[in-house]
């Protein structure tokens, strides 16, 4: 027992400075949030939120880091969490804001700032500290980034930590994962949702994803004026973002071809036209009548293959300079960025990790796989240079004092902040000056993971000391109860205004509602109530803006009342 009992708390002899003990803390911590965290409750699961309540418990019984070691790994955690989120949602976060993406991200900022105003009353009306409410709010609306930020500002100024953030947040945190799942649940029975039609009407792109998808379609050309001209020349008369795949000429022959920017139509030729579900009505319109055609049968030596751009001098380039049907005789019909379909229009730039689909044959697709690259093997080489000047320049930004009129001091964005905004500006615009920012999924993932699990072990050990007394006998089982009407409240109001005054998909609206509180759990609950992925398209629109709004709105509101 004492081996043990050294061995947790520290021993001089055995540990020396201490470095090695607070790695051992820390590990642990980590390593038992983690197997906790795949345990699940009717489906349900805190994730890594667990490794929090085993840093509390450690810290209840004083197994505790290096007081500057365990500073300096939370921010350095909060940091990389923050930063791979960047990095992730910078390409889709200013394409959310156009046309239907600006409804549903209004819908987020609804869900967002009713959450601070109905904290902000709980604050003057029981008079707890607004430290206590920030915590709590972060914690109802599962939001880490926010408990940095809000840590981050506080202890910015004062350079003393408050834990009662952090005992907040676990609080209200396993309520905020459940409550949010039964809001959505309750919406469905409220609005009493068919569940298919609901389904049929999001696969087809309806609603406000009608400018966040595209879909494919047929047309048989019944315009006159169309006879005898050139694709490159109907373009700018449709007024439209469209790519003509294939088509089959009334001439007889029963195999289609692949369109290029010379090709000629003629009245009765069969189409295969991609565009967005908007824009479907006015290009059927123009060109002629929508008909049924097996494409995949009329031309077997035509293959569809999808294709990663993995190589660096293509990032930034657009499709009209690759030339793939001119030097390739292959198409380029869609591309996939971040897991949206974008039209394949000739103005596109092309990015590091873009899938695009090519329709050719094998030879013709052979051929253009080896310009694009197609290789994970490159792919997958690290890009360290833009993560760690990315870096650099976020703690520069965030060390930036900005005066707002009403608030005593300058606002910092912070460690949360900087990094996040600079992430999202290099992600977005990096490849237009050839920056590759481009990281795999599994790399980024595992960036995020270790970053929160970091930062989350040590939140936890350093609020774990004062955590039981605080919700015995500091009233802290009360927090439970706000953190509920601050999770439910706002998703409720949102869900009525999405549904009856902008007319949302049920899918569509209960993913907005899952990323406008940046839960994950509910996104997966969300995802298994329907094969379509509107859920998914929904929460990734709104994503970016709320985790933005999230870490501000957290700072303010610290630096503000605190």
């Amino acid at each position: 027992m004492e081996l043990l009992r050294n061995l947790f708390e520290g021993y001089p002899n055995l540990w020396g400075g201490g470095v090695a003990h607070s790695v051992l803390i820390l590990s642990l911590v980590i390593a038992f949030g983690i197997m906790l965290g795949k345990i699940k409750v009717a489906g349900i699961s805190l994730g890594v939120t667990w490794i929090l309540f085993v840093g509390i418990v450690f810290g209840h019984f004083n197994l505790n880091l290096n007081e500057h070691l365990l500073h300096f790994l939370k921010e350095f955690g909060l940091i990389l969490f923050v930063y791979s989120i960047g990095l992730q949602v910078g390409p889709g976060f200013f394409s959310a804001f156009k046309k239907g993406g600006f409804t549903l991200n209004m819908l987020a900022m609804i869900v967002v700032f009713a959450g601070v105003i109905i904290t902000l009353a709980l604050h003057f009306i029981t008079g707890i500290p607004i430290t206590t409410m920030v915590g709590i709010l972060s914690g109802a609306v599962t939001n880490t980034p926010g408990l940095g930020a809000a840590q981050q500002a506080h202890s910015e100024p004062t350079g003393i930590d408050a834990p009662e953030i952090a005992l907040g947040y676990a609080v209200a945190y396993p309520l905020g994962v459940v409550g949010c799942i039964m809001s959505l649940l309750g919406l469905k029975y409220l609005f009493r949702i068919n569940t298919k039609q609901e389904e049929a009407e999001a696969e087809q792109g309806l609603g406000h994803l009608q400018e966040l998808t595209v879909r494919p379609v047929s047309l048989e050309v019944r315009n006159e004026a169309l006879h005898g001209k050139r694709i490159k020349d109907i373009r700018p008369l449709v007024n439209r973002n469209f790519v003509v795949s294939r088509i089959r000429h009334l001439n007889g022959k029963k195999e289609s071809e692949l369109v290029n920017s010379d090709t000629e139509l003629h009245l009765g030729d069969e189409i295969l036209v991609i565009a967005t579900p908007i824009d479907i009505e006015a290009i059927t319109a123009f060109f002629g009548k929508p008909i049924e055609v097996e494409w995949e049968q009329l031309n077997k030596e035509l293959i569809s293959r999808r294709i990663l751009i993995t190589k660096p001098e293509l990032n930034g380039k657009t499709l009209a300079q690759l030339k793939i049907r001119n030097n390739f005789g292959a198409s380029v019909t869609r591309v996939n960025r971040s897991g949206v379909d974008l039209v394949a229009s000739p103005q596109l730039q092309l990015q590091m990790g873009d899938r695009v689909t090519i329709v050719g044959s094998e030879l013709a697709v052979t051929h253009a796989e080896k310009v694009l690259g197609n290789s994970m093997k490159r792919l997958n080489h690290p890009n360290l240079i833009p993560i760690f000047i990315g870096i650099a320049l976020g703690c520069i930004l965030g060390s930036l004092p900005f005066a707002f009129p009403g608030i005593p001091q300058p606002v910092k964005l912070g460690l949360a902040g900087g990094p996040l905004i600079v992430s999202i500006l290099i992600s977005r615009f990096g490849p237009k000056y050839k920056l590759i920012t481009y990281t795999t999924m599994s790399a980024n993932l595992m960036l995020r993971e270790i970053g929160i699990s970091i930062f989350l072990a040590c939140v936890g050990l350093g609020a774990g000391e004062g955590f039981v007394d605080t919700v015995i006998h500091g009233g802290g089982y009360i927090w439970v109860g706000y953190g509920v009407i601050i999770t439910i409240l706002p998703l409720l109001i949102t869900g009525l205004v999405g549904r009856y005054y902008c007319k949302l998909n049920y899918f569509t609206l209960i993913g907005v509602l899952a990323g406008s509180t940046t839960n994950p759990p509910a996104l997966a609950y969300s995802n298994d109530l329907t094969s379509c992925d509107a859920p998914a398209v929904g929460y990734a629109t709104v994503y970016p803006l709320t985790m933005f709004l999230r870490v501000l709105t957290a700072q303010l509101l610290i630096l503000s009342l605190g």
